[in-house]
């Protein structure tokens, strides 16, 4: 696991203010408003389950306007046998599709969401599986639907999480346009 602190400056007193505690990007807060303006249109809820990304998806989506309502919350299932007792992703590989949509489903089922991103892949440099470094598959679970992509990224480890992020947001905006409303 690779822990990256952004700046060196050491931030004194009981609490940080709200915009000293995290650095969050723009354009990752625009898609996130962007999500929030179509769950609440839609009546959408929405969940995560993530394991390089390691909540930082849901980080994301939590600073969103009125996230407490659309937000379901987050399954952040890094080690192998989480995936396979919390998300019943099938034993074997965990950077796969297969991995990628049950993590998806399982996120959804368990935190009663109908719209559903999961992460599973290897930043590197070293690799734990027979993938090569930067590869991550994407799950989508959308109203009992589950679809998965995989992508390639190249970088450091850094470069790939906010990649993947940045593409996770992308992928549960672009479903939560196209999506059916709630019944």
């Amino acid at each position: 696991m690779s822990h990256h602190v952004e700046t060196e400056e050491l931030i004194e007193g009981e609490a940080a203010e709200p915009e000293q505690r995290v650095d969050t990007d723009e354009d990752l807060a625009e898609l996130c408003s962007e999500i929030a303006e179509l769950a609440l249109e839609r009546d959408l809820r929405i969940a995560t389950a993530e394991s390089l990304t390691a909540g930082n998806i849901a980080a994301n989506l939590g600073r969103a306007s009125s996230s407490g309502t659309w937000f379901r919350g987050s399954i952040v299932a890094y080690a192998s046998e989480v995936k396979y007792s919390l998300l019943q992703v099938p034993r074997g590989p965990v950077v796969s599709e297969e991995a990628a949509t049950a993590m998806a489903s399982g996120a959804a089922s368990a935190l009663g969401a109908d719209l559903a991103v999961a992460v599973t892949g290897e930043a590197g440099p070293e690799t734990n599986e027979d993938v090569e470094p930067g590869t991550v598959w994407f799950g989508i679970a959308d109203h009992g639907t589950t679809s998965a992509e995989r992508v390639v990224f190249e970088g450091d480890p850094k470069d790939v999480l906010a990649a993947t992020i940045e593409r996770a947001l992308r992928l549960l905006r672009d479903h939560a346009r196209s999506g059916a409303q709630r019944e």
